[in-house]
């Protein structure tokens, strides 16, 4: 295993840490889910404090697997320490939400949403990052029919989806601002750089 496998590994131990730890100090019904306002709109029972953990692990095996997997793994294998580090922004990602979901949970208030606008703008960026320097594979980067059937429109959609991504992050910032509207300046600029990406694979492959 590499050394950033293993920093991964540690991140999700020190998660399930953290849930035992505090376990007995957590209400019997915890809150799970927040509104796009960042209010708390939904609670599950106390063992639900374990679930970013679970995630991470399953997730952790994922990314194990898929450069060995992978019909075009060669070409991982020349962008992988973008991989490598993009895969460590998200669970570092998610380690973030855990601690956000724990100390929700033990009687900290604040909104949600916002505190999760600079882990969203650091997840869209290093997306872009990776993105950009992405190979033609079947699992990472920007896949469609168009973009896996033509070597020269995976490149133009991935370059120009990793500077859309980027811009994304950029734009989820403004949430700081205009904290009513937080929600919809981290989704709506990836949703229409999803559409417009899609849209610009099509145009490029009937070019």
């Amino acid at each position: 295993m590499k050394i950033i496998e293993y920093f991964i590994l540690f991140i999700i131990i020190i998660s399930f840490g953290l849930g035992v730890f505090y376990y007995n100090q957590l209400p019997l019904q915890i809150a799970l889910h927040w509104n796009a306002k960042g209010q708390a709109d939904g609670y599950a029972l106390r063992p639900w404090v374990f679930l970013m953990p679970v995630i991470s692990i399953v997730l952790f095996l994922l990314f194990l697997l898929i450069p060995k997997i992978d019909p075009l793994k060669e070409n991982v294998k020349k962008f992988r320490k973008y991989f490598d580090n993009f895969i460590l922004i998200v669970f570092l990602f998610l380690f973030y939400i855990h601690l956000l979901f724990i100390l929700w949970n033990l009687g900290a208030r604040f909104n949600m949403t916002v505190f999760l606008i600079p882990a969203m703008a650091a997840l869209f960026y290093f997306a872009g990052v990776m993105t950009e320097n992405a190979e033609q594979n079947w699992f990472i980067g920007i896949r469609t029919p168009w973009t896996l059937s033509s070597p020269r429109v995976w490149e133009k959609t991935n370059k120009l989806g990793g500077k859309l991504f980027k811009v994304s992050a950029a734009i989820s910032l403004l949430g700081f601002v205009f904290q009513d509207l937080a929600i919809c300046f981290v989704i709506i600029p990836a949703i229409t750089s999803a559409l417009y990406l899609l849209l610009y694979s099509y145009l490029q492959y009937k070019k």
